[in-house]
């Protein structure tokens, strides 16, 4: 059981055609992160294959679960920091959905974390057998404590009504803040035997050991008091520790390795910054673990672009008459293999250097940005190097609260970009702060702040839609939908292809396709001076192409009813179109003329048009196939315009309307 490994992520595993407009290239498929080991919050299905494979249940687990299993249920977990306690709540949602097969859970079950405030513009709407996560664990302070607690009494009746399922984690140490009301339904976690996480990491690891190996005292020391998300990093470390082939070739080398990453490395860090002196040597050495695995040659070219960031003044003496690079590499502990890939001699101990710089001088900070903003794009590095040397940047950034200089990063990359392709490095950095745990969802709104301003570059629109489809689209789609849709609405290429990516998303599932027509009706009828647009996506949203299956009769009514409101434009023609070939090829698709001509409500003017694009679909020789369904479709529109007319008759007659006099 860990609070680490919760989710990797399901994304295009290559290039994803998005349909008409440009293409998007995502870097690396996806177990991009896990293969990175960076923490991530997605909760899809597979993810969550993978925490199971790993997980221990804690103490009181059982009774969380009995108590979560009837329809409409709320379980609230109170455990200790470091004790597993969100990856108990993700398993204990998972699990509910096991007895339906993958596919079917799939496609039926919705299962979403929500956010811990109500800042965020989306909305709830649960449905019957729907999971979900509110994870409060981050909360600090008695005020945002108690918002948050109202705002969960909110939530708790919607999921009751639904007869949903959620599980909210609970900050520690607010113990005399809960609500009474929420006491009956809180269950107390114990911690789980840290050694049994330990071995069951190492064996989903395919790591060959006896029990006997993790008898050590120091181990079982650790086992006993680190949180899991340590527990899981020092396996993690075992498993690279052999990967590397750098560490010999038994199983006790290896945990000997990991053991020493995990408890001395900081020390030796600063041990040695103590006795590194000069501003080069520092250089050098932050450098290098920044760039680890990079070339020589481009680890020579950034630590020279470090120390101009920096400030520091070159020497004066030619560069044969100072220590070559070689022995400055030699003298930090710093080896080259035999690729010319520089590696340090002791396990994780990169990753030690950056968080003491980070941690130590923080006034760098704002110079170590600027200098990875140019830095990570020298032309010496692979694109998995460039991802390597973002990922570094921003656990550091985030690890001591600075995730606008993450975004910073992100825009000016992505504003750089040329053609019509993603910069990687901005959309790594984005998908690495939207999946941290404590600054999620300051990303996510920034995001919607960045897709509602003024006018943003192709890139960053690019980059903003790369995002919503790889990362928001899994863990938050009801927001991302929001996000995209504000990306769709703007002039250009990019924001084609914010819309493509919009319509993508919305027609996969009946409930996001039900949200986004509710939002473009909505919006329609409140933003005038926009509706053009919105009844512009509306009918690319409402064609048969795009429609889930089996269709939503009832929902592509309402939007249809919107379309059909307005004056006939030319968006019509392939809308209507569409559902006559569907017709024409399915008979079960035939419903959709008589819910076409429903949605007009007789209104002359629009049954002149549906009339008139059945004839010019039909065409002059009459296809059989297509007669038939126009001859239909033509039968609809007289009986809609027969009982109008009678109606008409008994109301007695009035005055036009402006559309019928248009």
């Amino acid at each position: 059981m860990t609070e680490q490994d919760r989710v990797t992520v399901n994304d295009p595993r290559g290039p994803v055609n998005n349909g008409v407009g440009p293409q998007y290239v995502f870097y690396g498929g996806a177990d991009w992160m896990i293969r990175k080991g960076v923490e991530s919050l997605r909760i899809v299905r597979e993810d969550r294959v993978r925490l199971a494979d790993r997980f221990v249940r804690p103490v009181s687990y059982r009774i969380a679960a009995d108590c979560l299993e009837k329809p409409g249920s709320v379980v609230l977990l109170e455990a200790a920091p470091g004790s597993g306690r969100r990856a108990a709540a993700i398993m204990l949602l998972h699990e509910l959905g096991e007895d339906a097969g993958a596919e079917e859970e799939q496609e039926e079950d919705r299962f979403e974390e929500l956010p811990a405030t109500d800042k965020d513009e989306a909305t709830l709407a649960p449905g019957e057998g729907d999971r979900f996560l509110l994870d409060l664990s981050g909360i600090a302070d008695e005020e945002a404590y108690a918002k948050a607690q109202r705002l969960l009494v909110v939530r708790r009746s919607q999921v009751q009504e639904a007869g949903a399922h959620m599980v909210v984690v609970l900050p520690s140490g607010m113990e005399h803040a809960h609500a009474p009301e929420l006491e009956p339904h809180t269950v107390a976690l114990g911690r789980p035997r840290g050694i049994a996480v330990v071995t069951r990491y190492l064996r989903m690891d395919r790591m060959a050991f006896h029990s006997t190996d993790l008898g050590s005292y120091d181990l079982q020391r650790l086992c006993e008091r680190s949180p899991m998300r340590e527990l899981a990093r020092l396996a993690g470390l075992v498993r690279s520790a052999r990967d590397s082939g750098r560490f010999g070739v038994d199983f006790a080398g290896w945990l000997d390795q990991a053991m020493h990453a995990v408890t001395d490395r900081a020390g030796e860090v600063g041990r040695q910054v103590a006795t590194v002196r000069t501003a080069p040597e520092r250089a050098l050495l932050l450098a290098a673990a920044v760039f680890e695995e990079a070339r020589a040659d481009t680890v020579y070219e950034a630590w020279h672009g470090l120390m101009r960031t920096v400030r520091h003044e070159e020497e004066t003496t030619t560069e044969l008459a100072r220590t070559d690079f070689g022995e400055r590499l030699a003298t930090l502990g710093i080896e080259r293999d035999l690729e010319g890939r520089l590696h340090f001699g002791r396990l994780a101990y990169a990753d030690a250097v950056r968080t003491y710089f980070w941690a130590n001088f923080p006034g760098t900070r704002d110079d170590l940005r600027n200098w990875i903003g140019h830095a990570a794009g020298l032309r010496g590095l692979t694109t998995d190097d460039r991802v390597n040397v973002v990922v570094r940047f921003g656990e550091r950034s985030l690890a001591v609260g600075r995730p606008d200089h993450l975004f910073d990063l992100v825009v000016r990359w992505a504003d750089h970009a040329t053609g019509a392709s993603c910069d990687p490095r901005a959309v790594a950095a984005l998908e690495l702060g939207l999946s941290h745990e404590r600054f999620g969802g300051w990303f996510r709104r920034r995001m919607y702040e960045c897709a509602r301003s003024g006018p943003l570059s192709d890139g960053l629109v690019r980059v903003l839609t790369a995002a919503c489809l790889q990362s928001l689209g899994a863990t938050h789609p009801d927001q991302a939908m929001v996000r995209l849709h504000y990306l769709a609405v703007r002039k250009g290429e990019a924001a084609r292809g914010a819309r493509e990516v919009l319509l993508d998303l919305a027609g996969r599932d009946r409930r996001p396709y039900r949200l986004l027509i509710d939002r473009l009706r909505d919006r329609t009828r409140r933003e005038p001076r926009g509706a053009e647009l919105h009844l512009q996506l509306l009918g690319a949203l409402l064609r048969s192409d795009r429609a889930p299956e089996p269709p939503p009769w009832p929902d592509l009514f309402l939007g249809w009813e919107t379309v059909f409101s307005h004056p006939p434009t030319e968006l019509w023609n392939p809308l209507v179109s569409s559902w006559l070939n569907a017709a024409a090829g399915d008979s079960t698709r035939e419903m959709a003329l008589g819910v076409m001509v429903g949605a007009t409500h007789g209104r002359t003017a629009a049954l002149h048009r549906l009339y008139a694009i059945a004839c010019d679909w039909a065409g002059p020789r009459h296809h059989p196939s297509r007669a038939a369904v126009a001859a239909l479709f033509w039968q609809h529109i007289d009986n809609a315009q027969y009982v109008r007319t009678e109606s008409t008759k008994r109301a007695g007659a009035g005055p036009r309307t402006t559309e019928e006099a248009r």
